[in-house]
C-alpha cells in the first residue's frame, strides 16, 4: 500500500498543476486567441462545472469500472485537455477543453480523497492537500519561466500537459497495483464497496452540516485569495508589491499549515485540528476588520491561510467515521460538488457586493463565513460515531 500512496500523491500534485495555470497564463494567450480579459471567467466556470457533474457521478462510476481505471481515465482527459491548450488559435476551443478539463479534475479528487479516507490515516489526509499545493504552486511558476523564454505560453503548456502524460504512464502501470490492494482489502475485511446513492447520502442527518461547512470553506479561501490585494491596496494603502507578497504568503500559509497538520496527526485528533482551524480563521478575519496598524492587521490573511489549512482535509478524512464507510463515497462527492459550486459562484458575488459596497467590508463578509463554518463544524463534531450511531439505531428497532 505504501507504493500506492506515492502514486496517488503523484496524482495530487498533478491535479493541482493545471488549477492556477490560466490566470497566470492569461494576460499573454488571451491576445494570441483574440479574447476578452473576462473570457477567461467563463472558460474557468466551464471547468468548475464540469467538476461539479464529474464529482456526483463518482459514485456510480467507481462501482462500475473501479477506482484505478477512473483515475486513469480521468488524468487522460486532464492532460489532453492541457495539450488543447497549448495548441488552440481561437478563444472557442479553450472553452470546448475546459469541459474534458473540469470532468478529468473532479473525478479524481473525489475517488482519491474518498480512498485515503476510508484506507489511510490522518496524517496522509493532510499530506495529501499539501501535495496539491505544491502542484497548484509549481504550474504558475513554470508558466512565468516559458513566457520569459522565446517558447512562450504555448511552450509552458506543453510542459504541463508532458508531466501530466508521464503521471498517466504511471497510473496504468499501476494498475495492478489497485487490484491487489483491493483483493488486500476484502481479505482484510476493511473493503467496502459504495452502496449509499447521493440522493440517499442527502437524506441523512448531517450531511446537510458537512455540505455547509464545505461552502463555508471555500468561500473564505477563495474569497481571501482572491479579493484580499485588491482590500490591502484600496483600503490599508498597501504597495501592489506588497500585497500580492502578502497573498502569496496566506496561500503558503495554507500549504506549510498542512504539513504541519500531517506532521502533528499523531498526537491531535481531526476535531482539535479543524476547532483550531476554524478559531484561526475568525481571528484573522478580526484581525482585518480591525483599525490597527497594516502589518499588524496583514497577519490576519496569515491567520486564516493556517487555519484553512486543517478544516478541508481533516473534514474528509472523518466521513467514513461519521456516516459510515458505505456512504462516505457519495457523501465526499457531494462535498467536493459543493465546494466547486462554492468556488463558481461567491468570488464573483463577493467581488460584485464589495465593488457596489466598499473593499471595507471584505473582512466582515469573510468573518461571517468563518463564524458559520464554525458553527456547523461544533454541531459535526457533536455527533457520536457511525457505529455508535448503528448500535443505537439497532437497540431502538430491537425494543420496537
Amino acid at each position: 500500500m505504501l507504493l500506492l500512496l506515492v502514486i496517488i500523491y503523484l496524482a495530487f500534485i498533478s491535479l493541482g498543476l493545471p488549477d492556477a495555470v490560466l490566470g497566470s497564463a492569461w494576460p499573454v494567450m488571451r491576445q494570441d486567441v483574440q479574447a476578452s480579459v473576462e473570457y477567461a471567467g467563463l472558460i474557468a466556470l466551464v471547468v468548475s462545472l464540469g467538476t461539479v457533474v464529474s464529482s456526483l457521478m463518482t459514485v456510480s462510476l467507481i462501482r462500475r469500472f473501479g477506482i484505478g481505471p477512473i483515475v486513469a481515465v480521468s488524468v487522460s482527459l486532464t492532460a489532453l485537455a492541457l495539450v488543447g491548450f497549448a495548441t488552440s488559435q481561437l478563444a472557442w476551443a479553450l472553452l470546448c477543453l475546459a469541459v474534458p478539463l473540469g470532468l478529468g479534475a473532479g473525478s479524481v479528487d473525489s475517488a482519491l480523497n474518498n480512498f485515503v479516507a476510508l484506507h489511510y490515516r490522518a496524517k496522509h489526509m493532510n499530506y495529501l492537500h499539501s501535495f496539491w499545493g505544491v502542484g497548484a504552486t509549481a504550474g504558475p511558476l513554470i508558466m512565468a519561466n516559458y513566457i520569459a523564454l522565446e517558447g512562450g505560453w504555448r511552450q509552458g503548456y506543453w510542459v504541463i500537459a508532458s508531466v501530466q502524460w508521464v503521471l498517466v504512464v504511471v497510473l496504468l502501470c499501476a494498475l495492478p497495483l489497485w487490484k491487489v490492494a483491493g483483493r488486500s482489502l476484502e481479505d482484510s475485511g476493511s473493503h467496502v464497496t459504495p452502496v449509499v446513492s447521493n440522493r440517499q447520502a442527502l437524506a441523512m442527518q448531517g450531511v446537510s452540516l458537512q455540505l455547509l461547512v464545505f461552502f463555508c470553506y471555500c468561500s473564505v479561501e477563495l474569497g481571501a485569495g482572491l479579493w484580499s490585494a485588491s482590500f490591502l491596496i484600496q483600503e490599508r494603502g498597501t504597495l501592489a508589491s506588497q500585497a500580492a507578497l502578502w497573498v502569496a504568503i496566506y496561500y503558503g500559509g495554507i500549504t506549510a499549515g498542512r504539513f504541519v497538520c500531517g506532521a502533528v496527526a499523531q498526537r491531535f485528533s481531526e476535531v482539535i485540528m479543524i476547532r483550531i482551524g476554524a478559531i484561526l480563521m475568525v481571528s484573522g478575519a478580526v484581525l482585518l476588520a480591525l483599525p490597527v496598524q497594516s502589518w499588524v492587521a496583514n497577519m490576519g490573511l496569515l491567520f486564516i491561510g493556517f487555519g484553512c489549512a486543517p478544516v478541508f482535509p481533516n473534514t474528509l478524512h472523518l466521513t467514513p467515521v461519521r456516516f459510515g464507510k458505505g456512504a462516505s463515497q457519495a457523501i465526499i462527492g457531494l462535498s467536493m460538488a459543493t465546494a466547486y459550486v462554492g468556488n463558481t459562484l461567491v468570488p464573483p458575488a463577493m467581488g460584485l457586493a464589495l465593488k457596489h459596497v466598499s473593499f471595507a467590508a471584505l473582512p466582515y463578509i469573510l468573518l461571517a463565513f468563518a463564524l458559520v463554518l464554525f458553527w456547523a463544524t461544533e454541531r459535526l463534531n457533536q455527533r457520536p460515531p457511525f457505529s455508535d450511531l448503528q448500535t443505537k439505531e439497532g437497540a431502538a428497532h430491537s425494543l420496537t
